[in-house]
């Protein structure tokens, strides 16, 4: 199947352009429009969304404060369980609601964030630059969006915190082939 190209509505003013993604809800849940006087979930669904999505910013800027505070909890008290795993359902949020909320290229930054966490077999040997560096990467790249070369420069950023990642794991987990494998993947 040819993969569909995204449409989306840019506004430009003065200083940032606005760029709101194609709404794509009709193709994942039906290819058939609803019959003339048949409830039409999808619609009421894209009408929801529409009314919300000036919320949108707000909700994504409430995510980042979370994963902010998550990472001086650590950083004041160390790495704990329970400061692991704030850390982590918080960039994992950010992973899975960028997209719906208007900030798609953060996703990215946030799903290497999850794996550091994820893979790192030590949580209290994850370097707190590396986990510093991932979240101020997607608070920035959350606050720029508005920047025309903001989703080339999230996807930048997003390849080097990658690599220096991924080298951090494969180095944690020499000796594990099966987790290297996974991190290669």
């Amino acid at each position: 199947m040819p993969a569909k190209k995204i449409r989306a509505a840019i506004a430009t003013y003065g200083d940032h352009e606005v760029i709101r993604p194609e709404n794509r809800l009709r193709g994942y849940a039906s290819d058939t429009p609803a019959e003339p006087g048949e409830d039409d979930a999808v619609a009421r669904a894209e009408r929801a969304l529409a009314e919300l999505s000036g919320d949108f910013g707000s909700w994504m800027t409430e995510e980042c404060e979370r994963l902010d505070k998550a990472r001086q909890e650590i950083t004041r008290s160390g790495m704990s369980e329970l400061s692991k795993t704030a850390l982590f359902h918080a960039a994992h949020d950010i992973k899975g609601q960028a997209a719906t909320l208007g900030f798609p290229a953060v996703a990215a930054v946030a799903d290497s964030l999850c794996r550091l966490i994820e893979f790192t077999p030590q949580p209290e040997r994850m370097p707190l630059t590396l986990i510093n560096q991932h979240v101020d990467a997607v608070r920035a790249i959350h606050r720029e969006y508005a920047r025309s070369d903001a989703v080339d420069l999230a996807s930048q950023l997003n390849r080097k915190l990658r690599e220096v990642t991924d080298h951090f794991l494969i180095e944690e987990n020499k000796g594990r082939p099966d987790i290297i494998e996974q991190i290669r993947g």
